[in-house]
């Protein structure tokens, strides 16, 4: 019962994840990402414990494939598990396993993977897809967020949405956007109201964090 993709900007090198499903507080469960490292999703019968250890085999010096094929391995229960693996260099890599419901697929590229489980059509991942590949130049939370809104407008899940979450970081330790709608009758819509209110205001809360004493703070 969830849609969501890993992205990477090729111009700044921020890594993301967007994420929406029918049950709550989706972003406590299911995205992972850390700078000059990658992004990892996990969904489907969710296993939390597989993002941090995602991003461990990736900070170890794993490719995206092989950090998907450890995590497939070693991991019991895989057959449920659905997951997606973006690496610094934008490779990418997903699994569905055996035993995740229809409609699923995936659609993973270059700089970008989508997947999806318990959707109205699996035409939901291409979706999104193309719709985070549409304008290379596009901020990469507005490519991510402009994915969820095409792969709801594709079908989505066969019950309404209810939560959503926006996750981008780029150089420091702690993310550069994370918005989450945690309950809403429109998640994906308020998602976008988020980020349209916070977008003018990003730089900001960064500078304050590296540089307090810069007089262009308010």
């Amino acid at each position: 019962m969830t849609f969501s993709l890993v992205g990477r900007c090729a111009r700044t090198g921020q890594l993301g994840a967007a994420v929406a499903t029918s049950s709550i507080a989706v972003g406590a469960r299911c995205s992972y990402c850390e700078a000059g490292v990658g992004a990892v999703l996990t969904q489907h019968r969710t296993d939390p414990r597989l993002g941090p250890r995602g991003l461990a085999l990736l900070r170890s010096g794993c490719s995206a494939q092989e950090t998907l094929d450890a995590l497939v391995a070693s991991t019991r229960h895989a057959q449920w598990r659905q997951l997606a693996v973006l690496d610094a260099a934008g490779n990418t890599a997903a699994h569905s396993g055996t035993r995740t419901k229809p409609e699923m697929s995936a659609a993973p590229a270059q700089d970008v993977c989508a997947i999806g489980n318990i959707l109205a059509t699996a035409r939901v991942p291409a979706a999104m897809l193309r719709a985070f590949q549409a304008d290379a130049t596009a901020p990469l939370a507005e490519r991510l967020v402009h994915a969820l809104e095409e792969g709801l407008a594709a079908g989505g899940e066969h019950v309404p949405v209810r939560s959503a979450h926006l996750l981008v970081v780029e150089h420091e330790s702690f993310p550069l956007i994370d918005l989450r709608v945690d309950w809403h009758d429109m998640p994906i819509a308020e998602l976008r109201a988020l980020w349209q209110r916070y977008e003018p205001e990003s730089n900001a809360y960064l500078l304050r964090a590296l540089d307090p004493d810069n007089p262009a703070i308010i």
